[in-house]
């Protein structure tokens, strides 16, 4: 399931919630806008100020991209390489170029033009993990938004709550509302070790197992051109390819391009994680 991030944080939410209301309390009674205001306004504004702009840009997008989360179709893409592969046995390679341009996926494009144009396997192993590992160092920097978010939340709540107990000490001349203003004043550290602990940690969690299973399917892509560049067996690549699905999803006939409509080379795009 892709949403998995959504209903985690949501299920965590309602639990709080009605524990809370099992406990005697209101809900309501937590709703405390100045509190949200120092806990979310600052933390967004200490994440800003250690990174660039086009980073803070990318903090509502990467929170979109974790509550939906990816897909990545690997036995489409398993299929996909079949077919090159025994079209480049039948044809040569260089009849491959007119399919490049049915292919969605710039890295497996990029790859195929690199076979097609002739280089050798270690070159084009060299382009491909240079690739990958530029892919690995965006995902990693976008990670560390949100848990660098999530370090900076309780602290804030905590600066939350001792700006509100100061002003508890200087109104204790009405005793009367001394329980509820110290109440209040908690609201502050809730909010903030609330946030970094239902939101923020797990969107930096589930944007790095996201990057994680997008660098294990373009291994599993790199390895196939490499495979096509140096002539192996189609039958024998579909089979070194399903070493990379889990065991539950190996076994499944896969796609021969014999036949096949020629647009069957297009693959599903892959949504790189930001």
């Amino acid at each position: 399931m892709k949403a998995t991030t959504a209903i985690g944080i949501t299920l965590a939410v309602v639990s709080i919630l009605l524990a809370v209301i099992m406990e005697g309390g209101n809900p309501a009674a937590l709703l405390n806008i100045p509190a949200l205001l120092i806990v979310v306004g600052g933390t967004l504004g200490v994440c800003v100020a250690g990174q660039s702009i086009e980073k803070s840009k990318m903090i509502p997008k990467l929170m979109i991209l974790a509550m939906k989360g990816n897909e990545l179709d690997h036995r489409a893409a398993i299929s996909q390489m079949v077919k090159l592969a025994e079209k480049a046995r039948r044809e040569g390679l260089l009849a491959l170029e007119d399919d490049l341009s049915k292919v969605d996926d710039a890295y497996v494009r990029k790859g195929m033009q690199l076979v097609v144009d002739g280089a050798d396997s270690d070159m084009i192993r060299g382009v491909l993990e240079a690739e990958l590992s530029g892919m690995e160092q965006r995902h990693g920097a976008n990670e560390n938004i949100y848990r660098t978010a999530g370090g900076f939340g309780p602290t804030i709540g905590i600066l939350g709550t001792v700006l509100s107990l100061v002003q508890v000490l200087e109104n204790l001349d009405d005793p009367s509302s001394l329980g509820h203003s110290i109440a209040g004043a908690f609201i502050a550290t809730l909010y903030g070790v609330g946030s970094a602990n239902v939101v923020y940690f797990p969107i930096a969690n589930r944007l790095k197992e996201m990057s994680a299973e997008e660098v294990h399917y373009r291994e599993m892509v790199m390895e196939a051109i490499l495979a096509i560049q140096a002539g192996e067996n189609p039958r024998l690549l579909g089979e070194r390819l399903e070493t990379f699905l889990p065991p539950a999803e190996r076994g499944q006939p896969i796609e021969s391009a014999k036949g096949a409509a020629a647009d069957e080379f297009a693959a599903e795009p892959v949504a790189e994680a930001a």
